[in-house]
């Protein structure tokens, strides 16, 4: 923990595999860019940041707790800091960016178990992915986490 922590919003995110070794990845709706991102999201108070991922993954994806099999984790929270023009529309200006705990989990379900049309959808398209390109798919200011996540992860990954 650093001293600068507090101002840091606490999230978890998911580098979710198929049978195929392929990253799940998503279009948020409220960006046009063409950016990919893997399922990440803010933790409630005292939540446990597996849980946590879980709750984000099935409000993002439709995808249950039961389709997802742990396989990994990141040893050490990861952060990444919103570019400054972001920082007052994102999270109402609250915070610099986010810690994350990152894990690594493998999709036991198939396609027709993902369906985006949720209660409250922030993504707007989904593909499968060669975890080496995921660096190059998401925003700029979240390559750097991303690169870590993947030499983290190689163990896992195929290629």
């Amino acid at each position: 923990m650093t001293t600068d922590d507090h101002q840091y919003r606490r999230g978890a995110g998911i580098m979710l595999l198929n049978r195929d070794g392929k990253v799940f990845v998503a279009a948020r709706i409220d960006n046009t860019d063409e950016a990919w991102q893997m399922p990440q999201g803010g933790l409630d108070d005292g939540e446990d940041p597996w849980a946590g991922v879980l709750r984000e993954l099935e409000e993002e994806t439709s995808i249950p707790p039961s389709l997802v099999e742990r396989v990994s984790e990141c040893p050490e929270q990861l952060r990444y800091d919103l570019p400054p023009e972001w920082r007052h529309k994102v999270w109402g200006g609250k915070w610099k960016g986010q810690i994350q705990d990152w894990f690594l989990g493998r999709f036991t379900g198939s396609d027709g178990d993902i369906d985006l049309a949720t209660e409250h959808p922030e993504f707007r398209d989904w593909k499968w992915i060669e975890p080496k390109t995921l660096p190059d798919l998401i925003v700029p200011f979240k390559r750097d986490l991303y690169r870590r996540l993947l030499d983290e992860f190689a163990p896992y990954l195929k290629g």
